[in-house]
Order: C-alpha cells, then sequence, then structure tokens
C-alpha cells in the first residue's frame, strides 16, 4: 500500500501545471486550453481524495476492476476518466461508473458501449484511440481506419464522440515522440473538419511526455507518476 503524502500530491500537482503553463506559452496557448487528467491507478482513495482537495477536477483510472469500489466510495468528486484498454463484455460496467471512455479502439467496441448507454439513458462522453506510433503492443485504429471509425461512430446513439486519444511511442527519441503527436494533432485537425466543431478533445500526453504533448496541440494529458509519485 502506498503512503499518502498530501501535501507532496497538492506540490506535484501543482509542479505539473506549472510545466503545462510553461509549455502551453512556449506555443503559445494558455494553460486553461489543457485538461490535467489525475492518473490514479494503483493509488487508493486518499490519494484522490488529496489531488482533488489540491485542485484536480478529473481522474483517470486504466482498469474498471480498480476503478469502480473508489467510484463506490468517492463518486461525483470528479470527473472520471477510462483510460485502458477496455473489453467490450466490460462495457456495461464502464459506462455506468465513468464520465469518459478515452479508450475506444474498434466500432464492435462502440457499439457495445452505445448499447449500454442507451439502456441506462445515458449520454457518454468517448474518445477514439489511434495507434499512431503503430507499435504492436499497443491497442487503438491504425490512423488509415481512424477516420472511418470516426464517421461511423459518431451516429451511434448515447455516444457523444468528443475527439482522439493516443499514446505517445515507448521512446526517448524526442523527435520521434514530437513526429508521432503532430501527427495524431493532423488526424485530429482532420477529424474536426469533417465532423464538425464537437470534435474538442485532443487527449496525449503522460507523466514523461506531456509538455511536448501540449507543444504539439494537446487539449488534454494525463499524468499519473509526476502527481502521485512512482507505481
Amino acid at each position: 500500500m502506498h503512503e499518502i503524502d498530501s501535501a507532496q500530491i497538492a506540490a506535484n500537482l501543482k509542479a505539473v501545471r506549472a510545466r503545462i503553463d510553461q509549455a502551453a506559452n512556449r506555443a503559445g496557448r494558455v494553460q486553461q486550453d489543457i485538461t490535467l487528467v489525475a492518473v490514479s491507478k494503483t493509488f487508493p482513495v486518499e490519494a484522490v481524495e488529496a489531488a482533488v482537495a489540491a485542485g484536480a477536477t478529473d481522474i483517470g483510472e486504466s482498469r474498471i476492476q480498480e476503478a469502480a469500489p473508489k467510484i463506490d466510495q468517492l463518486g461525483a468528486i470528479a470527473r472520471w476518466h477510462l483510460i485502458g484498454h477496455l473489453q467490450s463484455n466490460k462495457a456495461k460496467k464502464a459506462v455506468r461508473y465513468f464520465d469518459l471512455i478515452q479508450s475506444i479502439d474498434s466500432v464492435g467496441l462502440a457499439e457495445k458501449v452505445s448499447e449500454e448507454a442507451v439502456r441506462i439513458n445515458k449520454i457518454i462522453d468517448c474518445l477514439i484511440e489511434m495507434n499512431s506510433s503503430g507499435e504492436e503492443s499497443k491497442f487503438g485504429f491504425p490512423p488509415e481506419e481512424t477516420m472511418r471509425a470516426a464517421d461511423k461512430i459518431i451516429t451511434l446513439p448515447g455516444i457523444n464522440l468528443c475527439g482522439l486519444m493516443t499514446i505517445g511511442p515507448w521512446t526517448t527519441n524526442v523527435g520521434c515522440i514530437k513526429k508521432t503527436f503532430d501527427f495524431t494533432r493532423q488526424t485530429f485537425d482532420n477529424m474536426q473538419k469533417q465532423l464538425g466543431m464537437g470534435i474538442t478533445v485532443l487527449s496525449m500526453g503522460m507523466s514523461s511526455d506531456h509538455e511536448l504533448a501540449v507543444e504539439c496541440g494537446s487539449t488534454m494529458v494525463r499524468v499519473g507518476t509526476a502527481i502521485f509519485g512512482a507505481r
């Protein structure tokens, strides 16, 4: 079990926000344009409470079985994001528990989410996950299929398609990461042109690369380790 140091979490959150602010300034943007999702996977409810008390408004979790007890206990303390891979057979729970599903990686999954959302009379925000780096270890639509999938998913009832999510390549090569983020931003821009101004969210960037992601146009970053500490 992690030792929870609320003051350290608050300080870390402040430092991450400062780095986002600096990255936004470098790109001629403002910090208010970027949503910070504090990723609390493997950390207990006390850590989430500390982050929210320090100003976090959005909390990310990767696995439903870990997130569900936290959400049951804490309720609508923040906006809950599912950022990890979602299996179709868990769509029902995901729709019930989360406010935004960032990891829609197949049309079939989107249809399951839609079906459940309609059944419980909920409109759930969703992002399409794109495998922008082409790494086999990653989930997500191949880039060449992403727009076709978006065309289908945006028509499904119960789903509010908000945009695109990607995970940067597993490398320390800044040029390679930037190339991937720039490419994802172009896809996002195309999606916005094709599907309208309801496409507002470009979720890319994590603890190691969120500043670069902001410089490349990300509107949402998912930061865990830099806020809560090592897992």
